[in-house]
């Protein structure tokens, strides 16, 4: 049985990290099966967003420590990485929303940085505690948790390891809202059927990149200005531009056209 479920209706994607009797501890398997799904759903043009989430209580308890001492012993992997899912979410050309539903340790909580969105629980707890293993954080978190929450609380989180509840990760800004247990899935997928319905795939997909470019090289207000204004040259005059208006003014759900697959070529292999 996967490790990981998938399942589409209504241009929502979710994918399920199903381990339910280690708390979907993650293992190298699930790492590849993600990464297959984020590129499968970022080619189908069905599919509007994802939605990550794991089999309750828990999202993800982190690595899977069944191998004892030796957990961690040198990888014989040439290409072991410390980032297992290629592609990461943010380089998906569609919204990815992490629905943390229960404890998110370790490499459960980096991972789920990489989406766009976060919900957490408010009874679970949130740790990257790599440093208290005699390892080093993980898929990019160094980078990550320094874009969101920035680089003081990146210390505190990293170089501590402690454990932090859904109340303070919220406010840290590493997610949008701390919800019950039990609600968080029904917020994301809520929040899913939202975009899925009534936002553009392409002007998704263009906003994103915009954003995670932003991140990733530093771009100032000025060259902001002259990317956001090259993207409207990009999008005005388009179908989508017009229905967008047409669906407004008469108050019923939009019919987008637009195919992100095929106008906005994506570089991952």
């Amino acid at each position: 049985m996967s490790a990981v479920r998938a399942r589409v209706e209504d241009g929502i994607a979710v994918l399920t990290l199903h381990r339910p009797e280690r708390r979907n501890a993650f293992t190298k398997e699930m790492g590849t099966a993600l990464g297959e799904y984020y590129r499968a759903f970022d080619a189908d043009d069905a599919v509007r967003v994802v939605v990550l989430t794991g089999t309750p209580p828990a999202f993800c308890a982190g690595a899977d420590l069944g191998g004892g001492a030796d957990t961690f012993a040198a990888p014989g992997d040439p290409g072991f990485s410390a980032s297992p899912v290629s592609p990461p979410a943010f380089d998906l050309r569609k919204p990815v929303i992490a629905a943390m539903n229960g404890h998110a340790i370790g490499i459960g909580f980096t991972l789920a940085l990489q989406a766009d969105i976060r919900l957490v629980a408010d009874d679970a707890a949130y740790a990257v505690p790599q440093v208290r293993f005699g390892m080093i954080p993980d898929a990019m978190a160094h980078w990550t948790i320094q874009h969101l929450a920035g680089t003081a609380a990146a210390a505190d989180i990293l170089l501590t390891g402690r454990r932090l509840d859904g109340a303070e990760v919220v406010r840290l800004g590493l997610a949008s809202r701390c919800l019950p247990a039990a609600g968080v899935l029904p917020a994301a997928l809520a929040m899913a059927r939202e975009i899925a319905t009534h936002v553009a795939p392409m002007s998704a997909a263009l906003s994103k990149k915009l954003l995670w470019d932003t991140a990733r090289h530093g771009y100032g207000p000025a060259r902001v200005a002259a990317l956001e204004t090259e993207l409207h040259h990009r999008v005005m005059g388009t179908p989508d531009a017009a229905e967008g208006v047409r669906a407004y003014l008469a108050r019923r759900e939009p019919r987008w056209s637009a195919r992100v697959s095929e106008e906005f070529p994506t570089s991952m292999t």
